[in-house]
């Protein structure tokens, strides 16, 4: 008890931070600490609850630490603010504070993407990255562009869009682990698995920070011995770079509507696994990109082929989310397109180490939502700074990283530095002029012109716009319409039968899971909750209607309806165990009935080479 005491002063340090805590909360932690240990635990228990006022520890008031900005995701874009901040004059003079909280168990465990990397924006962040061994080794030395019938590849020109002659294939998951060691020995204190689940907010409604999610809460929402009260972390600016649909971005955007003005965002969700090849047939170097066979060609969708020295190969397969029937698959497109011949040649005889998912932003110029708001700003995929025709966006959550990085150094160095809640509007203006919204004016009617003209004219529509346009006409092409509204009734929706995977090139979804690494603690309530007004949508909409579409669409096989056996009775079985994080059911599901919270932070997929 005296050691326990000891250790709880009036002011406790953790990385250097002042932790405030008072009497109550003294008290209360002292208690709960004796709780945690056993075989203490149960002779001391009586004693506690007559010390603890707060019969439940969920009230208890949260330690809080102070920085001077905290940065929600350790991704390429949080990251990039992290090193420009840090790296700046002002904080190797003065000081900066900068914390990035990131929920996966490790820097990269929750990345992926494709990925072939344009070093435009790193050239600018650490342009010394050559020297420092940054994992950026195999440059891309040849495109190919197939159009695909079932049996058959017919070579296209290559869009200038899809030229890659200057950039690398790459494990973007490799390059934030590098990024974050630039970022640590910049001072910046980086914290994987701790998953920020809540906004902080002053009496004026500025955000003032975020708030870790408590630990040790049971699947039947009563408190474990093990439970540990979420931490506040304070600060003058917070930067939102958690990628697509982050959960903190999307209540920022909602509460300070800023996608006023904008077109809704829509998705594509990108399936992806890492394959170890036969080195007689491995082309390092070699990007592959197809449209055509075996998606249904009112559905957009495409895929990547790209070879890694010295013999791995990513392959993926990118389903935009605005698909009308609701039988589609995108796993099992993926599974079925991995045997066509001109994709098989590479992948037989091989190994697949590695397999994942997650949703990417295909909204384009059009959606890009305000950056700014009280306190803070959306970085990243948080913003939607993704250029579709390009495949691309690593490139463009660095550059939004450098400029929300010096909007916040700007305004530490003005009168205002000791206030919260402070908008950096000049980062808005920064991103206008940049060449991030140069890139995605160019592009901005691609992505709409599918939907617009058919698959047929949008091939020739996309070559006049890259090869000639390029953004230059009068026109801008809108969406109104958020995806989940676009699936049809499955009555008027055409079956779609997939083949039986063959343990060989294609695989059966639980057994392709294990390979991505996800774990979640079983005995906690569940992150995907069904949201109390839309509670009826699952068994009145979308499950005799439309067929339960998010039984097809969910890479993780985390959804399902369970009937009796003569097909009575259904319910919504959710398997939350499963969840790869990539966001699709807040989306896709009719009526976005889902609200995708954080889990226990180090939950998730636990992805290598990504």
């Amino acid at each position: 008890i005296i050691v326990c005491f000891a250790k709880s002063s009036s002011m406790l340090r953790a990385s250097g931070k002042r932790i405030a805590a008072g009497p109550g909360l003294l008290a209360s932690r002292w208690c709960h600490l004796l709780r945690r240990r056993a075989p203490l635990n149960m002779a001391l228990r009586g004693f506690c609850d007559n010390a603890d006022s707060e019969p439940d520890p969920r009230e208890e008031p949260r330690e809080s630490m102070e920085y001077d900005v905290v940065i929600v995701g350790g991704g390429p874009a949080g990251l990039a603010a992290a090193i420009q901040i840090a790296g700046s004059k002002l904080a190797m003079n003065d000081g900066i504070s900068v914390c990035v909280v990131e929920k996966g168990a490790e820097i990269g465990a929750h990345i992926l993407s494709g990925n072939v990397f344009d070093p435009k924006a790193l050239n600018e962040l650490i342009p010394d990255w050559k020297e420092k061994d940054a994992p950026l080794e195999t440059a891309v030395t040849k495109d190919k562009f197939l159009f695909l019938t079932e049996k058959m590849a017919l070579p296209c020109p290559v869009p200038p869009t899809l030229n890659n002659h200057g950039n690398y294939i790459i494990s973007l998951g490799n390059l934030t682990q590098w990024l974050a060691q630039q970022a640590e020995e910049l001072g910046v204190e980086i914290y994987p698995g701790f998953a920020a689940s809540e906004l902080l907010f002053d009496e004026n409604d500025a955000v003032v920070g975020v708030a870790t999610k408590d630990a040790g809460i049971g699947a039947d929402g009563e408190v474990k011995p093990t439970f540990a009260r979420g931490i506040e972390l304070r600060a003058k600016q917070t930067l939102l770079a958690e990628g697509a649909r982050g959960s903190l971005s999307e209540e920022a955007i909602e509460k300070y509507d800023l996608r006023k003005g904008k077109d809704p965002q829509t998705y594509g969700l990108g399936v992806k696994e890492v394959w170890e090849i036969d080195e007689k047939v491995a082309e390092p170097g070699l990007t592959m990109h197809t449209v055509g066979w075996p998606t249904s060609k009112d559905t957009y969708a495409g895929s990547f082929l790209y070879h890694m020295a010295p013999n791995l190969v990513h392959v993926g397969y990118v389903v935009g989310l605005d698909y009308a029937n609701p039988h589609t698959s995108p796993y099992n497109e993926f599974q079925t397109w991995k045997h066509h011949p001109e994709v098989a040649k590479y992948l037989k005889g091989g190994r697949c180490i590695s397999y994942g998912a997650r949703v990417i932003n295909e909204g384009g110029y059009q959606s890009i939502p305000k950056l700014s708001f009280p306190g803070g700003a959306l970085l990243g995929c948080s913003a939607g700074f993704v250029n579709v025709a390009r495949i691309k966006g690593s490139h463009c959550a660095i550059k939004s990283g450098i400029e929300a990085g010096k909007a916040a150094v700007e305004y530490l160095e003005s009168e205002s530095k000791d206030l919260h809640g402070i908008e950096m509007i000049s980062y808005q203006e920064s991103m206008e002029k940049s060449w991030v919204f140069d890139e995605l004016r160019e592009v901005r009617n691609i992505h709409p012109a599918f939907k617009k003209l058919g698959f047929w004219a949008f091939l020739v529509y996309s070559a006049l716009e890259t090869f000639i346009l390029r953004g230059k006409g009068w026109w801008t092409w809108r969406n109104e319409t958020i995806d989940a509204e676009k699936t049809q009734p499955v009555a008027s929706s055409q079956p779609i039968e997939y083949k039986k995977p063959d343990g060989e090139l294609s695989f059966d979804l639980l057994t392709n899971l294990q390979r991505s690494g996800t774990y979640h603690d079983d005995d906690q309530p569940s992150h995907l909750v069904v949201k109390e007004h839309l509670s009826d949508v699952p068994l009145e909409l979308s499950y005799p209607k439309l067929g339960g579409p998010e039984q097809h669409f969910c890479p993780a096989k985390v959804y399902e309806y369970v009937t009796e056996d003569d097909g009575s009775n259904p319910r919504l079985q959710i398997n939350a165990q499963n969840c790869l994080h990539c966001k699709t059911c807040s989306i896709k599901t009719p009526k976005e009935y889902i609200r995708w919270t954080v889990p226990e932070g180090g939950g998730g997929p636990a992805y290598s080479g990504m």
